[in-house]
Parts: C-alpha cells; sequence; structure tokens
C-alpha cells in the first residue's frame, strides 16, 4: 500500500531521501499540485464580488470546497470557516469566546498544547483577568486526567486541547474530557492538527464544540486552516477580523455582520488553496482507512523498537501503540537535538530537532534542550524508518 500512496508525491521519487517530517508538514500528492495550478489558471477570481464567468467558476470552486471538507468532518458546509492556518483558527476561538470573560472564570489548557493553542489564552488572560489553569502530563507524555475534577471546576468556561499531540504522539480522551467541560457548562476547543492527517474524524461525536486543523499537515497547501464549530455557537461568536465579506450591511452608524462561516471570513480568502485542501481530503478519505492505520502503526512499533535497542536513546512518549499517532520524539545521552537531526539531514532523513512550539510540555519533562522528532505519514515506508535508524547510529557514534 505504501508505495502506491508514494508514488503520488512527486518529492519522495528523490533517490537517497526519506521525510519523517510530516508533524511540521506534510507533502502534497501532485492531484492537488495541479488542482491547485489549474484552478488558477481557469477560475482564478476573487468570490462573492462578481458575476462574470471566472468568478462563478470561483464561487462554485470555493463553495465546492467548502463541502468537501464538511464531509470529511462529517459536518455542513455552514460550520466549516475558512482561514489562514491553524493558528489563526484557534486565535479566533479564543479572541471571540475571551470576549465574555473576566475575573472569576477560569479557562483550561494542557501542557500537552502546542503554543498556537495555549499562548492565546495566556495574552487574554492578562487581559481579561481571568485565572489560566494547566492540565498535567503524565511521564510518558499523556494528558493526566486522574484528577480531572480539581482542574475543571465549575468556574471553567473554556477547555483547550490537542487532539494529537505533536511531540509525544498521544491521542488525548476527548471524551472524558467533553464530559468534564460540559458537565460544568465549558466549550471544548480541539487543535485537530495531528490527528486529522491520519484520517478521518467526526468532531460532533467527539464531543468537541470548536475543532481546527491545518491544510498544510494535511496534504494540503500551505496557507489554509479551518475552524469547525457548531452552528449554534458560530452563530454568538464575534469575528476576529472585519472588512470587505464579513458584513451584513454598513452604514454611518455602524454595521452588522454577516451570518456563519462568512462572518470569521473577511477579506479576500485562501480560495486557491481551499481548493487545493478538498482535492486533499478527498484523496485522504479515498484510501482505506483501516489499513492506512495499520500500516502507520506498524511502523511507529518498528521504529520504536529500534530506537529502544539503542543505548543512551531515550523515547519521549507512549511506550505502545494505544491511543496515538505516529509522532515519535526521543533524546540522546549527551547530544543536542539540533546536532543530531543535522547529522541526519546529511544522511538524507528529514527530523526535526528542538522544543517543537511546546515548550511548557519540555519543562513538564525535563527536556530543556528539546527532543528529536520522527514523524511518519501515509507515504511513509520500512525504508524510511530502516535508514533512518541506520542514519542515527552512525550520528550515535559521531557525536561521542
Amino acid at each position: 500500500m505504501s508505495q502506491t500512496i508514494r508514488d503520488a508525491f512527486p518529492v519522495l521519487t528523490r533517490p537517497g531521501f526519506h521525510y519523517l517530517d510530516s508533524a511540521a508538514m506534510a507533502q502534497v500528492p501532485g492531484i492537488v499540485v495541479e488542482a491547485v495550478a489549474a484552478h488558477d489558471r481557469t477560475a482564478r477570481s476573487n468570490v462573492r464580488r462578481g458575476l462574470h464567468e471566472l468568478a462563478r467558476r470561483a464561487d462554485e470552486a470555493y463553495d465546492g470546497a467548502r463541502a468537501t471538507v464538511a464531509r470529511f468532518l462529517n459536518a455542513t458546509p455552514d460550520e466549516i470557516v475558512f482561514t489562514g492556518g491553524c493558528t489563526l483558527a484557534l486565535n479566533m476561538v479564543a479572541r471571540g469566546l475571551a470576549k465574555d470573560l473576566g475575573p472569576g472564570d477560569q479557562v483550561v489548557v494542557s501542557r500537552l498544547d502546542h503554543h498556537s493553542a495555549c499562548l492565546p489564552w495566556m495574552e487574554l488572560r492578562d487581559e481579561k483577568g481571568f485565572e489560566l489553569r494547566w492540565l498535567p502530563v503524565t511521564p510518558e507524555g499523556r494528558l493526566d486526567l486522574s484528577d480531572l475534577a480539581s482542574v475543571i471546576t465549575p468556574a471553567c468556561k473554556v477547555v483547550s486541547v490537542p487532539h494529537a499531540s505533536n511531540v509525544t504522539g498521544a491521542v488525548s480522551d476527548l471524551a472524558k474530557l467533553a464530559e468534564a467541560a460540559h458537565a460544568c457548562g465549558a466549550k471544548l476547543v480541539v487543535d485537530g492538527a495531528q490527528m486529522v492527517p491520519h484520517g478521518r474524524v467526526d468532531p460532533r461525536a467527539l464531543g468537541a464544540d470548536f475543532y481546527a486543523f491545518a491544510g498544510h499537515k494535511a496534504y494540503g497547501p500551505t496557507g489554509i486552516g479551518v475552524l469547525w464549530g457548531r452552528a449554534e455557537l458560530l452563530a454568538g461568536l464575534a469575528p476576529l477580523l472585519v472588512g470587505g465579506g464579513m458584513v451584513g450591511s454598513v452604514s454611518e452608524d455602524g454595521f452588522t455582520w454577516a451570518e456563519p462561516p462568512h462572518r470569521f471570513e473577511a477579506g479576500t480568502p485562501p480560495v486557491a488553496q481551499a481548493v487545493g485542501l478538498a482535492v486533499a481530503l478527498d484523496w485522504l478519505s479515498g484510501l482505506d482507512q483501516a489499513a492506512l492505520h495499520q500500516q502507520e502503526m506498524a511502523l511507529t512499533w518498528h521504529l520504536l523498537d529500534g530506537l529502544w535497542a539503542m543505548e543512551g536513546v531515550r523515547v519521549i512518549g507512549p511506550m505502545g501503540l494505544e491511543a496515538r499517532v505516529p509522532v515519535v520524539s526521543f533524546t540522546v545521552e549527551g547530544a543536542h537535538p539540533h546536532d543530531l537531526a543535522h547529522l541526519l539531514a546529511e544522511r538524507g532523513v528529514a527530523v526535526r530537532g528542538g522544543a517543537h512550539c511546546a515548550r511548557p510540555l519540555m519543562l513538564a519533562l525535563g527536556l530543556e534542550e528539546g527532543t528529536v522528532r520522527a514523524s511518519l505519514a501515509a507515504y511513509s515506508d520500512r525504508a524510511d524508518v530502516d535508514i533512518t535508524l541506520a542514519a542515527l547510529a552512525e550520528a550515535i557514534k559521531v557525536l561521542r
């Protein structure tokens, strides 16, 4: 299966190149590249602003892309907001919800959060005066939900968590979190950037109130993200940006917002990128989901097994395959992650070294210098893992 998938990605045809940095940015299938180019060749026009032929084509393409994303998330098109990325989507939710928060309220984030999920709330805490509380993590890098009632209290208004960690690969127990949040009337905001690339998700069934992900991690273009929200909640959410395309009416005395999702899409939206993302998600949906999961987990186990066999290597994250995505972080005693990533790159292996925009987690786990992260995707194969392990063994010899 992996070779057939791999053939769809032009960049992976390079000999001696092994890409294990998909958690930062996935590669794109050729059909996505062609879809974006074809749109710009035949339908490049602003949306919601014209009556000519190109404008009509652009409207149809953009509306079609929204419908495709909605199908992928088992949602309705009016619940799908296109943004410039997952970071913008999470900021939009934070700003929109924070307008009603103040002293005496609580917001819960987690030490597994990417900076784009926790930093907006840290900034808003200083502005609004609410209390920011942190869900702890277990030694293996999972959310510690053992004493959830002490963190999520009746004063809590928002709980913001990752669906899957971009460092440890651990998948959060959203059902348990949703139950705790909703019991006190809080909203559950989920960063799905690391989960969506591994198959379809249903945010509503998971108990989420808002769910965000990035196109560039889901085999799509850069510059495109998605915010899903329950329709009734989007209807009461204030937009982050104001300008053209998001208004209902305007006069010298003021203006009104358009209905969702358009009220959240001020200015010219990422039309071509939305078209590309739709093609990417259709491609992902067309894969055998069970076979894809089995393949990714088999490769993850092969990678973990090889790392455990190396002296001085410490795996950061779950020791098994249960409730995880194929993201594996590790450290090597006496070696800086950046040095290891550099030496692996010299051997044709693309990984990432550092804090991975997750400094609170690094501090909680005592990893001041961060980790090396190898992240797999649908196009990864056994050779990627074998070469990575061999290159790592060589790099360790060099550094020692």
